[in-house]
Protein backbone atom coordinates (compact mmCIF):
# COMPACT_ATOMS: atom_id res chain seq x y z
CA UNK A 1 0.00 0.00 0.00
CA UNK A 2 2.18 3.00 -1.33
CA UNK A 3 -1.05 5.64 -0.61
CA UNK A 4 -3.28 4.90 1.93
CA UNK A 5 -6.93 6.87 1.92
CA UNK A 6 -8.36 7.03 5.01
CA UNK A 7 -12.22 7.93 5.79
CA UNK A 8 -13.09 9.08 9.11
CA UNK A 9 -16.14 10.73 11.39
CA UNK A 10 -15.85 11.84 14.82
CA UNK A 11 -18.28 13.49 16.33
CA UNK A 12 -17.23 15.17 19.49
CA UNK A 13 -13.91 16.64 21.16
CA UNK A 14 -12.42 13.31 22.88
CA UNK A 15 -13.49 11.75 18.96
CA UNK A 16 -10.80 14.82 17.90
CA UNK A 17 -8.20 13.63 20.62
CA UNK A 18 -8.20 9.97 19.46
CA UNK A 19 -8.99 10.88 15.83
CA UNK A 20 -5.65 13.29 16.00
CA UNK A 21 -3.86 10.51 18.03
CA UNK A 22 -4.56 7.65 15.04
CA UNK A 23 -3.76 10.02 12.10
CA UNK A 24 -0.07 10.29 13.86
CA UNK A 25 0.10 6.66 14.30
CA UNK A 26 -0.84 5.38 10.83
CA UNK A 27 1.19 8.15 9.57
CA UNK A 28 4.22 6.68 11.24
CA UNK A 29 3.54 3.59 8.79
CA UNK A 30 2.37 5.58 5.75
CA UNK A 31 3.78 8.77 5.37
CA UNK A 32 1.51 10.16 2.53
CA UNK A 33 -1.93 8.68 3.51
CA UNK A 34 -4.58 10.82 3.75
CA UNK A 35 -7.56 11.43 5.96
CA UNK A 36 -10.92 12.93 5.11
CA UNK A 37 -14.91 13.13 6.53
CA UNK A 38 -15.68 15.30 9.43
CA UNK A 39 -13.01 15.93 12.06
CA UNK A 40 -11.80 18.46 15.26
CA UNK A 41 -9.74 21.21 15.10
CA UNK A 42 -6.87 18.70 16.16
CA UNK A 43 -7.40 16.71 13.24
CA UNK A 44 -7.40 19.66 10.51
CA UNK A 45 -4.19 21.22 12.16
CA UNK A 46 -3.02 17.97 11.11
CA UNK A 47 -3.90 17.97 7.52
CA UNK A 48 -7.34 16.00 7.71
CA UNK A 49 -10.29 17.74 5.33
CA UNK A 50 -13.16 17.92 7.21
CA UNK A 51 -16.41 17.78 4.62
CA UNK A 52 -18.44 19.47 7.23
CA UNK A 53 -17.90 20.83 10.84
CA UNK A 54 -17.65 18.44 13.89
CA UNK A 55 -19.69 20.53 15.75
CA UNK A 56 -22.49 19.66 14.25
CA UNK A 57 -22.63 16.24 14.88
CA UNK A 58 -22.06 17.18 18.42
CA UNK A 59 -25.89 16.59 19.76
CA UNK A 60 -26.54 15.20 23.49
CA UNK A 61 -29.72 13.90 25.13
CA UNK A 62 -32.64 12.71 23.37
CA UNK A 63 -34.69 16.07 22.34
CA UNK A 64 -31.67 17.83 20.25
CA UNK A 65 -30.70 15.31 17.97
CA UNK A 66 -34.49 14.91 17.05
CA UNK A 67 -34.74 18.51 16.62
CA UNK A 68 -31.35 18.46 13.95
CA UNK A 69 -32.68 15.14 12.42
CA UNK A 70 -33.05 16.50 8.79
CA UNK A 71 -29.64 17.86 8.64
CA UNK A 72 -28.13 15.04 10.71
CA UNK A 73 -29.73 13.02 8.15
CA UNK A 74 -28.52 15.27 4.87
CA UNK A 75 -25.11 15.23 6.24
CA UNK A 76 -24.83 11.45 6.82
CA UNK A 77 -26.36 11.14 3.14
CA UNK A 78 -23.71 13.16 1.76
CA UNK A 79 -20.84 11.34 3.19
CA UNK A 80 -22.40 8.34 2.26
CA UNK A 81 -22.30 9.96 -1.40
CA UNK A 82 -18.82 10.99 -1.55
CA UNK A 83 -17.39 7.70 -0.05
CA UNK A 84 -19.30 5.89 -2.60
CA UNK A 85 -17.61 7.84 -5.57
CA UNK A 86 -14.64 8.29 -3.64
CA UNK A 87 -13.70 4.77 -2.04
CA UNK A 88 -11.17 5.17 1.11
CA UNK A 89 -9.37 1.89 1.91
CA UNK A 90 -10.94 1.72 4.96
CA UNK A 91 -13.95 3.77 7.01
CA UNK A 92 -13.40 4.65 10.61
CA UNK A 93 -16.15 5.72 12.63
CA UNK A 94 -14.51 7.35 16.17
CA UNK A 95 -17.61 7.07 18.89
CA UNK A 96 -20.91 8.81 17.64
CA UNK A 97 -22.01 5.46 17.04
CA UNK A 98 -26.26 6.54 16.40
CA UNK A 99 -24.66 8.55 13.38
CA UNK A 100 -21.70 6.50 12.61
CA UNK A 101 -22.85 2.83 12.76
CA UNK A 102 -25.26 3.44 10.03
CA UNK A 103 -22.99 5.11 7.89
CA UNK A 104 -20.63 2.34 8.38
CA UNK A 105 -23.22 -0.41 7.53
CA UNK A 106 -23.85 1.64 4.17
CA UNK A 107 -19.90 1.88 3.65
CA UNK A 108 -19.39 -1.97 3.99
CA UNK A 109 -22.17 -3.09 1.87
CA UNK A 110 -20.42 -1.21 -1.12
CA UNK A 111 -17.05 -3.21 -0.16
CA UNK A 112 -15.53 -0.63 1.91
CA UNK A 113 -13.61 -1.83 5.39
CA UNK A 114 -15.24 -0.25 8.37
CA UNK A 115 -14.03 -0.40 11.36
CA UNK A 116 -15.06 1.54 14.60
CA UNK A 117 -12.95 3.15 17.13
CA UNK A 118 -14.90 3.32 21.13
CA UNK A 119 -17.45 0.83 21.71
CA UNK A 120 -20.81 2.17 22.21
CA UNK A 121 -22.16 0.49 26.09
CA UNK A 122 -23.73 -2.00 24.54
CA UNK A 123 -22.42 -4.33 27.29
CA UNK A 124 -24.31 -2.32 29.73
CA UNK A 125 -27.67 -1.56 28.09
CA UNK A 126 -29.47 -2.07 24.47
CA UNK A 127 -27.51 -5.00 23.78
CA UNK A 128 -29.70 -5.88 20.93
CA UNK A 129 -27.36 -3.15 19.01
CA UNK A 130 -24.88 -6.03 18.58
CA UNK A 131 -26.63 -7.52 15.65
CA UNK A 132 -26.50 -4.13 14.03
CA UNK A 133 -23.19 -3.39 14.85
CA UNK A 134 -21.82 -7.14 13.25
CA UNK A 135 -23.67 -5.89 10.38
CA UNK A 136 -21.98 -2.45 10.20
CA UNK A 137 -18.36 -2.98 10.86
CA UNK A 138 -15.89 -5.42 10.20
CA UNK A 139 -13.78 -4.66 13.35
CA UNK A 140 -14.50 -2.83 16.68
CA UNK A 141 -11.55 -1.07 18.43
CA UNK A 142 -12.14 -1.21 22.07
CA UNK A 143 -10.16 0.88 24.63
CA UNK A 144 -11.20 -1.59 27.81
CA UNK A 145 -11.04 -5.13 28.26
CA UNK A 146 -14.14 -6.55 29.32
CA UNK A 147 -15.64 -4.54 26.29
CA UNK A 148 -13.49 -7.10 24.16
CA UNK A 149 -15.05 -10.02 25.63
CA UNK A 150 -18.45 -9.12 25.52
CA UNK A 151 -17.95 -8.48 21.61
CA UNK A 152 -15.69 -11.92 21.67
CA UNK A 153 -18.70 -13.89 23.11
CA UNK A 154 -20.90 -12.91 20.32
CA UNK A 155 -18.03 -13.80 17.50
CA UNK A 156 -17.76 -9.82 16.57
CA UNK A 157 -14.06 -9.35 15.55
CA UNK A 158 -12.92 -6.84 18.20
CA UNK A 159 -9.50 -5.67 18.88
CA UNK A 160 -9.01 -3.96 22.63
CA UNK A 161 -6.36 -1.50 21.96
CA UNK A 162 -5.91 0.34 25.86
CA UNK A 163 -7.08 3.59 26.71
CA UNK A 164 -5.50 6.75 25.24
CA UNK A 165 -5.62 7.96 29.01
CA UNK A 166 -3.79 5.48 30.80
CA UNK A 167 -1.00 6.44 28.20
CA UNK A 168 -1.18 10.18 28.75
CA UNK A 169 -1.48 9.52 33.24
CA UNK A 170 1.68 9.06 34.48
CA UNK A 171 1.61 5.47 36.89
CA UNK A 172 3.10 7.63 39.82
CA UNK A 173 1.04 10.66 40.94
CA UNK A 174 2.68 13.80 41.84
CA UNK A 175 0.50 15.08 44.64
CA UNK A 176 3.27 17.50 46.06
CA UNK A 177 3.07 19.38 42.73
CA UNK A 178 -0.93 19.83 42.23
CA UNK A 179 -1.41 21.24 45.82
CA UNK A 180 1.50 24.19 45.32
CA UNK A 181 -0.19 24.54 41.84
CA UNK A 182 -3.33 25.23 43.89
CA UNK A 183 -1.80 26.09 46.61
CA UNK A 184 -2.72 24.19 49.59
CA UNK A 185 -0.54 23.44 52.52
CA UNK A 186 0.82 19.75 52.44
CA UNK A 187 -0.21 19.11 56.01
CA UNK A 188 -3.91 19.73 54.91
CA UNK A 189 -6.27 16.90 54.57
CA UNK A 190 -7.95 17.56 51.49
CA UNK A 191 -11.27 16.17 49.99
CA UNK A 192 -11.85 17.02 46.46
CA UNK A 193 -15.97 16.93 45.31
CA UNK A 194 -17.37 16.38 41.92
CA UNK A 195 -20.59 16.19 41.43
CA UNK A 196 -20.57 16.52 37.63
CA UNK A 197 -20.33 18.76 34.71
CA UNK A 198 -24.10 19.20 33.52
CA UNK A 199 -26.65 21.31 35.10
CA UNK A 200 -29.13 18.00 36.44
CA UNK A 201 -25.99 16.63 37.58
CA UNK A 202 -25.16 19.44 40.01
CA UNK A 203 -28.80 20.22 41.20
CA UNK A 204 -29.40 16.77 42.17
CA UNK A 205 -25.58 16.02 43.64
CA UNK A 206 -24.46 19.25 44.65
CA UNK A 207 -26.44 20.19 47.28
CA UNK A 208 -25.95 16.73 48.87
CA UNK A 209 -22.12 16.67 48.66
CA UNK A 210 -22.16 19.78 50.36
CA UNK A 211 -24.19 18.68 53.05
CA UNK A 212 -21.92 15.56 53.16
CA UNK A 213 -18.79 17.97 53.51
CA UNK A 214 -21.19 19.54 56.55
CA UNK A 215 -21.07 15.80 57.96
CA UNK A 216 -17.42 14.82 58.00
CA UNK A 217 -16.52 18.05 59.81
CA UNK A 218 -18.62 17.13 62.62
CA UNK A 219 -16.26 14.31 62.47
CA UNK A 220 -13.36 16.02 61.63
CA UNK A 221 -13.12 19.80 61.82
CA UNK A 222 -9.67 20.51 60.18
CA UNK A 223 -10.62 18.72 56.88
CA UNK A 224 -10.70 20.87 53.74
CA UNK A 225 -12.89 20.63 50.56
CA UNK A 226 -12.55 21.60 47.16
CA UNK A 227 -14.93 21.43 43.54
CA UNK A 228 -13.91 22.33 40.74
CA UNK A 229 -16.44 23.74 38.50
CA UNK A 230 -16.83 22.50 34.82
CA UNK A 231 -17.71 26.16 33.23
CA UNK A 232 -18.82 29.53 34.79
CA UNK A 233 -22.99 28.29 34.65
CA UNK A 234 -21.83 25.41 37.00
CA UNK A 235 -19.39 27.68 39.03
CA UNK A 236 -22.62 29.92 39.69
CA UNK A 237 -24.79 27.37 40.44
CA UNK A 238 -22.20 25.62 42.66
CA UNK A 239 -21.60 29.22 44.74
CA UNK A 240 -25.65 29.57 44.81
CA UNK A 241 -25.42 26.44 46.71
CA UNK A 242 -22.79 27.46 48.62
CA UNK A 243 -24.60 30.62 49.70
CA UNK A 244 -26.40 28.91 52.57
CA UNK A 245 -23.33 27.39 54.27
CA UNK A 246 -21.06 30.41 53.66
CA UNK A 247 -18.89 29.26 56.57
CA UNK A 248 -17.65 26.05 54.86
CA UNK A 249 -13.56 25.08 53.81
CA UNK A 250 -15.16 24.64 50.74
CA UNK A 251 -13.06 26.12 47.75
CA UNK A 252 -14.46 26.36 43.92
CA UNK A 253 -11.94 26.08 41.50
CA UNK A 254 -12.21 27.41 37.72
CA UNK A 255 -12.46 23.66 35.96
CA UNK A 256 -8.97 22.09 37.22
CA UNK A 257 -10.64 18.74 37.98
CA UNK A 258 -7.44 16.55 37.23
CA UNK A 259 -5.53 18.56 39.10
CA UNK A 260 -7.61 18.99 42.03
CA UNK A 261 -8.60 14.97 42.04
CA UNK A 262 -4.39 14.80 42.09
CA UNK A 263 -3.72 17.38 44.99
CA UNK A 264 -7.10 15.31 47.25
CA UNK A 265 -6.67 12.36 49.63
CA UNK A 266 -9.89 11.36 48.79
CA UNK A 267 -12.58 12.31 45.97
CA UNK A 268 -16.87 11.65 46.26
CA UNK A 269 -17.52 12.31 42.60
CA UNK A 270 -20.45 11.61 40.58
CA UNK A 271 -20.69 8.18 38.06
CA UNK A 272 -19.13 8.53 34.84
CA UNK A 273 -16.05 8.76 32.79
CA UNK A 274 -13.97 10.94 35.50
CA UNK A 275 -13.85 8.20 37.51
CA UNK A 276 -11.59 6.68 34.94
CA UNK A 277 -9.45 9.41 35.42
CA UNK A 278 -9.78 9.62 39.12
CA UNK A 279 -8.62 5.98 39.14
CA UNK A 280 -5.86 6.95 36.92
CA UNK A 281 -4.39 9.29 39.50
CA UNK A 282 -4.82 6.91 42.05
CA UNK A 283 -6.81 8.26 44.61
CA UNK A 284 -9.96 7.02 47.09
CA UNK A 285 -13.03 7.58 45.60
CA UNK A 286 -16.60 7.27 46.40
CA UNK A 287 -19.42 7.23 43.30
CA UNK A 288 -22.43 8.61 43.85
CA UNK A 289 -25.12 8.57 41.39
CA UNK A 290 -28.93 10.28 41.33
CA UNK A 291 -31.19 10.89 38.54
CA UNK A 292 -35.04 11.45 38.65
CA UNK A 293 -37.26 8.85 40.13
CA UNK A 294 -39.02 8.06 36.53
CA UNK A 295 -35.68 7.79 34.76
CA UNK A 296 -34.19 5.40 37.52
CA UNK A 297 -36.95 3.51 37.17
CA UNK A 298 -36.35 2.92 33.42
CA UNK A 299 -32.41 2.74 33.75
CA UNK A 300 -32.28 0.08 36.55
CA UNK A 301 -34.87 -1.99 34.27
CA UNK A 302 -32.41 -1.76 31.53
CA UNK A 303 -28.86 -1.89 33.14
CA UNK A 304 -27.14 -5.29 32.41
CA UNK A 305 -24.23 -5.09 34.54
CA UNK A 306 -23.74 -5.40 38.29
CA UNK A 307 -21.77 -1.98 38.47
CA UNK A 308 -22.18 1.49 37.08
CA UNK A 309 -18.63 2.74 37.69
CA UNK A 310 -15.50 2.26 35.93
CA UNK A 311 -13.53 0.91 38.54
CA UNK A 312 -15.13 -1.35 39.08
CA UNK A 313 -16.51 -2.40 35.66
CA UNK A 314 -12.48 -2.93 35.44
CA UNK A 315 -12.16 -4.92 38.48
CA UNK A 316 -14.99 -6.84 38.21
CA UNK A 317 -15.99 -6.96 42.35
CA UNK A 318 -16.21 -3.47 44.13
CA UNK A 319 -12.96 -1.94 45.06
CA UNK A 320 -15.06 1.46 45.61
CA UNK A 321 -18.28 2.18 47.11
CA UNK A 322 -21.17 2.97 44.64
CA UNK A 323 -24.12 4.66 46.54
CA UNK A 324 -27.37 5.21 44.23
CA UNK A 325 -30.31 7.01 44.23
CA UNK A 326 -31.96 7.26 47.66
CA UNK A 327 -28.68 5.77 49.29
CA UNK A 328 -26.92 8.76 48.60
CA UNK A 329 -27.39 10.40 51.85
CA UNK A 330 -24.83 12.63 53.62
CA UNK A 331 -24.17 10.36 56.21
CA UNK A 332 -23.81 7.42 53.77
CA UNK A 333 -21.58 9.24 51.61
CA UNK A 334 -20.04 10.92 54.65
CA UNK A 335 -19.26 7.25 56.38
CA UNK A 336 -18.02 6.17 52.98
CA UNK A 337 -15.19 9.21 52.72
CA UNK A 338 -14.06 9.13 55.89
CA UNK A 339 -13.46 5.50 56.10
CA UNK A 340 -10.93 6.36 53.86
CA UNK A 341 -9.14 8.87 55.53
CA UNK A 342 -9.50 6.39 58.90
CA UNK A 343 -7.53 3.85 57.14
CA UNK A 344 -4.27 3.71 55.74
CA UNK A 345 -4.52 0.50 54.67
CA UNK A 346 -7.48 0.37 53.00
CA UNK A 347 -6.31 3.55 50.89
CA UNK A 348 -2.91 1.56 50.09
CA UNK A 349 -4.56 -1.21 49.27
CA UNK A 350 -7.02 0.55 46.88
CA UNK A 351 -4.22 2.47 45.13
CA UNK A 352 -2.12 -0.75 44.27
CA UNK A 353 -5.27 -2.40 42.56
CA UNK A 354 -5.83 1.20 40.54
CA UNK A 355 -1.79 0.73 39.64
CA UNK A 356 -2.51 -2.88 38.27
CA UNK A 357 -5.46 -1.64 36.44
CA UNK A 358 -3.09 1.30 35.02
CA UNK A 359 -0.91 -0.83 33.60
CA UNK A 360 -3.29 -2.92 31.93
CA UNK A 361 -5.34 -0.26 30.34
CA UNK A 362 -1.45 1.18 29.09
CA UNK A 363 -1.19 0.11 25.86
CA UNK A 364 -0.09 2.55 23.26
CA UNK A 365 -3.69 3.40 22.29
CA UNK A 366 -2.80 5.19 18.92
CA UNK A 367 -0.33 2.43 17.68
CA UNK A 368 -2.68 -0.69 18.64
CA UNK A 369 -5.89 0.77 16.98
CA UNK A 370 -3.27 1.91 14.03
CA UNK A 371 -1.55 -1.50 13.19
CA UNK A 372 -5.14 -2.91 13.85
CA UNK A 373 -6.20 -1.02 10.81
CA UNK A 374 -3.55 -1.77 8.94
CA UNK A 375 -4.12 -5.65 9.44
CA UNK A 376 -7.47 -5.17 8.56
CA UNK A 377 -6.74 -3.00 5.19
CA UNK A 378 -4.13 -5.81 4.24
CA UNK A 379 -6.51 -8.72 4.95
CA UNK A 380 -9.70 -7.18 2.74
CA UNK A 381 -6.87 -6.56 -0.18
CA UNK A 382 -5.24 -9.90 0.03
CA UNK A 383 -9.14 -11.63 -0.17
CA UNK A 384 -9.91 -8.97 -2.99
CA UNK A 385 -6.60 -10.50 -4.78
CA UNK A 386 -7.09 -14.33 -4.62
Amino acid sequence: MAHLRIGMVVGEASGDILGAGLMDALRHKFPDATFEGIGGPLMIAKGFNSLHAQERLAVMGFLEPLKRLFELLGIRRQLRQHFSENKPDVFIGIDSPDFNLTLEGQLKEQGIPTAHYVSPSVWAWRQKRIFKIARSVDLMLTLLPFEAAFYEEHEVPVKFVGHPLADDFPIDVDQVAAREALEVPLDTTLIALLPGSRGGEVKLLGDVFIKTAQWCLQKNPKLKFIIPAANAQRREQLEQQLAANPELPIRVLKGQSKLAMQAADAVLMASGTTTLECLLLKKPMVVAYKVAPFSWAIISRLLKTKFVSLPNLLADKELVPEILQEKATPENLGKAIMHYLGNTDAATNLKREFVTIHEQLRCNASEQAAQAIVQLVESKKAQENV
